[in-house]
């Protein structure tokens, strides 16, 4: 594995060094010890999939505040998605700042978002589908949301979303109470 950083503090790309031959390749997607190598969360304990039928449907801006903050690693296994995340960690240098990476079946790219940062996507493809791996269990009472189109956030989104949740069109403008960021200090 190719750890890439981002622009963002303690965010990276994971890229895959195949080992190929006539029949194909192989790649590691995860290793315990790569990962811890590299100081990035190396315990994940639940697996999500998430598939969207239509190009253009958009999932996020969603995180957690403690004691459930997670961090993620997405992979893209078919068709396309631009995979953005947002540091919300209210002491680091890239606060407030985002970035996005398409993800796509074809490319195997990752995207590891520590512990701290808002995440979504919005399909390129019809037919796209995402893998997760989570550090933490499902905790819906420590989730929150920033709208995607939230001006504090100014993502720069490939394409105008065709279809969002009514949960994710419900998320207020950032508000520091509701919002919960304070929380995230220290992260």
């Amino acid at each position: 594995m190719r750890f890439d950083p981002s622009p963002l503090l303690g965010a990276y790309t994971v890229e895959l060094d195949r080992h190929g031959d006539s029949r194909g390749f192989f790649g590691r997607v995860f290793g315990e010890q790569e990962f811890a190598e590299a100081g990035l969360v190396n315990r994940f304990v639940q697996v999500g999939d998430s598939y969207s039928t239509k190009k253009g449907t958009l999932r996020g801006m969603h995180y957690r505040l403690p004691p459930s903050i997670e961090a993620k690693l997405v992979r893209c296994i078919g068709g396309a998605l631009y995979d953005v995340i947002a540091d919300l960690r209210p002491d680091s240098p890239t606060y407030r700042k985002s970035i996005g990476v398409e993800l796509t079946a074809d490319n195997r790219t990752m995207h590891y978002i520590p512990r701290g940062f808002a995440h979504g996507f919005i399909t390129l493809t019809d037919d796209t589908e995402v893998l997760y791996l989570l550090s933490e269990f499902h905790a819906p009472e420590y989730e929150r949301g920033l709208r995607y189109d939230d001006p504090w956030l100014d993502i720069d989104w490939p394409m105008k979303p065709v279809e969002v949740s009514a949960k994710d069109q419900g998320w207020p403008q950032f508000d520091p109470g509701f919002h919960g960021v304070e929380l995230l200090r220290g992260l």
